[in-house]
């Protein structure tokens, strides 16, 4: 009897206890959604429920959790001077300085072990890297804004190999710095290198040995789309934007399956291609926006393209797409609704963000049947997206902003949903709020 009373026990309490990690960028299926159960809809009146805090510097990158243990990466330099952070670096001022991996502890925020290598920025909003850092099989790998690529051991910190992709790739960095979240794919980490014929390349993630490498960009056209990996009729695609063109190709091998140009201005594509369907959306920067229709293997077509009134060009955030709907900030500063596959916008408002002129930033985590929101305002919000518009339930400020564009103090940084926690950071800390009921 009473093994039988602890078994039950342990069926009922178990689903009440389990979370999820957030090993990389956009979560445990690299999809943007959270899955958790038991998370609360709505902030009490005494505001956000804040577990600990920890130091990190600048940056932009967001933290992973898996394992007990939050991953993030940061920025240290003397010469990072705050008018030179909020001027956005325009002159392209050469830092000298040190990248930093940070390991916490999850439960407390207290740190297990650091990483750390000197490097030179010449990079417009040097603040910090860019990229999520992925944790997986006991390894983290993390990506600097000027191309160390690094895996370390997870519950160590010791490297155990690293690449200098700059050099590796005879390239420079973009504008904006690395900023296209590498993703772990099998026995390959597959990441934009940059240079002539090694836009795209796989290499091995135990040994850091190049499987392939594929296609050529310009220095400045290499961009900070992060690859998607998909499935059309039963075969695998990666699908690689760039500010050129919309690529489809083979995982495996690195080889081209098909092409369509695409032109963004300033280089600048940020999001990854969104799959709905028999459809793929890609937008950039200055009413760049496109949909393509997977055209039974053989390659795509093209179902609309740069036209005005349609779409939307996201520069600073994920679009989701949900019923048919697609849903983001363009670069105008207004958040859109924009009906697939006709491109029609059936929706336009200001948004979580408000009135911000240009282009505000709010990170959009799809939860259950509702939304969570990190604003660039430090504030996380609870509410929802429909084709009439954005209704919000709740908000609480979260952290400081401690970073500058274009006159306004902001936080830049995709926040990780773990273990009913949000784990957000700006410029001096990494916070862990709990959001459990």
């Amino acid at each position: 009897m009473t093994r039988l009373l602890a078994l039950v026990f342990a069926v009922l309490v178990v689903p009440l206890v389990r979370g999820d990690d957030w090993p990389q960028w956009m979560g445990p299926k690299r999809d943007n959604v959270w899955r958790e159960d038991g998370i609360i809809d709505k902030f009490p009146e005494s505001g956000a429920k804040k577990l600990w805090s920890a130091p990190v510097a600048g940056g932009y990158a967001g933290p992973a959790v898996a394992g007990g243990k939050v991953f993030v990466t940061d920025y240290q330099s003397a010469e990072l001077t705050p008018e030179i952070r909020e001027s956005g670096n325009w002159d392209f001022k050469e830092l000298t300085g040190i990248e930093r991996v940070l390991c916490l502890d999850e439960k407390s925020g207290h740190q297990l072990w650091k990483y750390e290598y000197p490097v030179k920025y010449k990079l417009s909003y040097p603040a910090g890297p860019r990229c999520t850092p992925n944790v997986v099989d006991g390894k983290v790998y993390t990506l600097g804004a000027e191309g160390h690529l690094a895996c370390l051991d997870a519950a160590t910190g010791k490297k155990v190999w690293s690449k200098e992709l700059k050099q590796e790739y005879k390239t420079e960095a973009p504008i904006w710095g690395y900023a296209a979240h590498p993703l772990i794919d099998g026995k390959k980490l597959i990441t934009l290198a940059g240079g002539d014929g090694s836009f795209v390349v796989a290499l091995d993630k135990d040994t850091g040995t190049e499987i392939w490498k594929s296609q050529t960009q310009g220095k400045q056209d290499q961009g900070y789309s992060p690859p998607l990996l998909t499935e059309v009729n039963g075969v695998r695609e990666l699908i690689v934007g760039s500010p050129t063109a919309l690529r489809g190709l083979d995982p495996e091998t690195g080889k081209r399956l098909w092409t369509t140009p695409f032109k963004a201005d300033n280089g600048c594509v940020v999001m990854t291609p969104v799959r709905y369907g028999d459809y793929v959306f890609f937008g950039g920067f200055n009413n760049k926006s496109m949909l393509v229709k997977f055209a039974g293997g053989k390659g795509v077509e093209v179902v609309w393209k740069d036209k005005r009134g349609l779409g939307m060009s996201p520069i600073a955030c994920q679009p989701v797409v949900k019923d048919g709907v697609l849903y983001a900030y363009d670069d105008s500063g207004k958040m859109y609704g924009v009906e697939l596959p006709s491109g029609k916008r059936v929706w336009e408002g200001e948004g979580p963000v408000g009135k911000i002129l240009p282009a505000g930033t709010a990170f959009i985590v799809p939860h259950g049947n509702s939304y969570i929101f990190f604003i660039e305002t430090g504030h996380l919000a609870f509410g929802n997206l429909t084709p009439q518009g954005y209704v919000e339930t709740s908000r609480a400020k979260v952290i400081d902003q401690t970073n500058g564009a274009n006159g306004r103090k902001v936080t830049w940084c995709m926040p990780a949903f773990a273990n009913k926690h949000c784990y957000v950071r700006n410029d001096k800390e990494l916070v862990c709020i709990d959001l459990a009921k």
